[in-house]
């Protein structure tokens, strides 16, 4: 099966009449491309961003990107409030994503011994969602919002392109931590956000801060508690969409 990675440019490539059944399109950039006469059947798209890259996704002639975030808000009650733009909005918001996640955790610790460290389809384990989101919280909370010099827990897991970031990678944890620890220091960090938000003031909100990965792009505090909340919610619908995928494998 032929690779192309992003060596390969394939910018403004025509493909006719071509046989891409089962391909895989990870962490590609498909802004505008144009689907002619294709058969889609069965597609599986995650884009997360679709709201942030101009709210538009046709689908012959429709923009679906309307019913697909009114879908999510349906099935995940609270994600709509992820935009909150008050310390009292922000507060609840994040206390009914706790809440939300609590029952997913419990979900998950009532599943087979060693389901928290399955791969779905080669995605992150339910274990290295949390290190994710630990990653997440040090990034946006304590590295652009409370400006700390050396912000990262080295349990956390970044992404594989974090290092063209400029981030250094020696940080992190190579071997695996136990689940326990993995749980310890999430709730730290979920902590961490709450007594935040328990306090912070209007005034503050609006403060000025430094995007920590593209510092050409203006940030402010409340766009960085933005960021947080979004990932959250994302990772969320992540790790449920995989303990189904484990669950129903079992079943088979």
């Amino acid at each position: 099966m032929a690779t192309f990675t992003g060596s390969d440019d394939l910018q403004g490539a025509q493909f006719r009449g071509a046989d891409l059944r089962g391909a895989r399109f990870v962490g590609t950039d498909l802004g505008g491309v144009v689907m002619r006469g294709v058969d889609v059947a069965g597609a599986d798209i995650d884009a997360p961003w679709l709201l942030e890259t101009g709210g538009v996704l046709l689908v012959n002639g429709v923009n679906v990107v309307p019913f697909v975030e009114a879908e999510l808000n349906r099935r995940f009650p609270g994600r709509a409030d992820q935009r909150a733009g008050d310390p009292g909005g922000l507060r609840a918001a994040w206390e009914v994503l706790q809440s939300t996640w609590a029952a997913t955790l419990e979900r998950a610790a009532a599943m087979p011994p060693g389901t928290v460290d399955v791969s779905v389809d080669g995605e992150w384990s339910f274990a290295q969602t949390l290190r994710h989101l630990v990653m997440a919280t040090d990034t946006w909370l304590r590295r652009a919002i409370l400006e700390v010099e050396q912000p990262y827990h080295p349990i956390g897991q970044p992404n594989t392109a974090a290092s063209g970031d400029g981030l250094d990678l020696s940080i992190f944890v190579t071997e695996l931590p136990s689940y326990d620890e993995v749980l310890a220091v999430r709730a730290e960090r979920v902590a961490m956000v709450r007594d935040f938000l328990a306090t912070v003031t209007p005034e503050e909100l609006a403060a000025p801060r430094t995007n920590p990965w593209s510092p050409q792009y203006p940030e402010t505090v409340l766009s960085c508690l933005h960021t947080i909340l979004e990932e959250e919610w994302e990772h969320h619908r992540y790790a449920v969409r995989d303990l189904d995928a484990i669950e129903a494998a079992a079943a088979d």
